[in-house]
């Protein structure tokens, strides 16, 4: 029987042209136990990646700030904290670094995201000023409350499923990955991958984006 799945999307389950692989849309409805799609980015884009894929919505977005399995929905961390750091950051003049409407953004309930291009080291100090930490998904700069991580995430929804969160078997690219990395039981990390999510993982495969997520499920489905 296969295992229980926890993938990230950006750069596990999409191709270097950010696209969703559509294959996919095969393979994971027919995957015989559960799929929790785990993400940076806001409650709506997994919830509708989940949706068209045909899945049950099993969700943790935001980094773990926005937690739903089994009907239940969770909000973790302090959404008003990261507001006011992109209140400061605009004081410094720096926007968000998104094109209006700002849909990155938009439906953030718990955190904000930041472009790349915008100055770190200042927003690590106007984060830490408000208790908050910034990580680095490859695609943006997420300002959070420390402790709300995919990790967390990752153990709520396998209590709602009644599951143990060593069961999971977890793909991703990037820091954000490393804590589903330390709970699931089988961590995988694709060739693209950065470094702290490469040094977390079980292994390290030899495949990019989501021709590595598509070969570690195949290896899942041979044993």
């Amino acid at each position: 029987m296969a295992p229980p799945l926890v993938l990230d999307i950006d750069g596990t389950m999409t191709r270097p042209d950010d696209s969703i692989d559509p294959r996919f849309f095969d393979v994971l409805p027919e995957w015989d136990a559960p799929v929790v799609v785990a993400t940076g980015k806001s409650f709506p884009y997994p919830v509708a990646l989940c949706h068209f894929l045909a899945i049950p919505e099993y969700v943790i977005a935001e980094n773990g700030g926005v937690v739903l399995a089994a009907g239940e929905m969770t909000v973790n961390g302090d959404g008003e904290a990261p507001r006011r750091v992109a209140e400061a950051l605009a004081e410094q003049g720096y926007d968000l670094g998104w094109a209006a409407p700002d849909t990155v953004n938009r439906w953030r309930e718990t955190e904000i995201a930041v472009a790349r291009d915008r100055p770190l080291g200042e927003l690590e100090e106007l984060a830490a000023e408000h208790g908050l930490e910034v990580v680095d998904t490859g695609y943006a700069y997420h300002v959070k409350s420390p402790g709300v991580e995919k990790g967390i995430g990752l153990k709520s929804v396998a209590r709602l499923l009644d599951r143990e969160p060593e069961a999971f078997v977890a793909v991703g690219d990037s820091e954000n990955d490393v804590s589903t990395f330390g709970v699931a039981g089988e961590s995988y990390a694709v060739a693209n991958a950065d470094a702290k999510a490469r040094d977390a993982a079980d292994v390290v495969v030899d495949q990019s984006y989501s021709e590595g997520t598509l070969a570690v499920l195949d290896e899942l489905r041979s044993r």
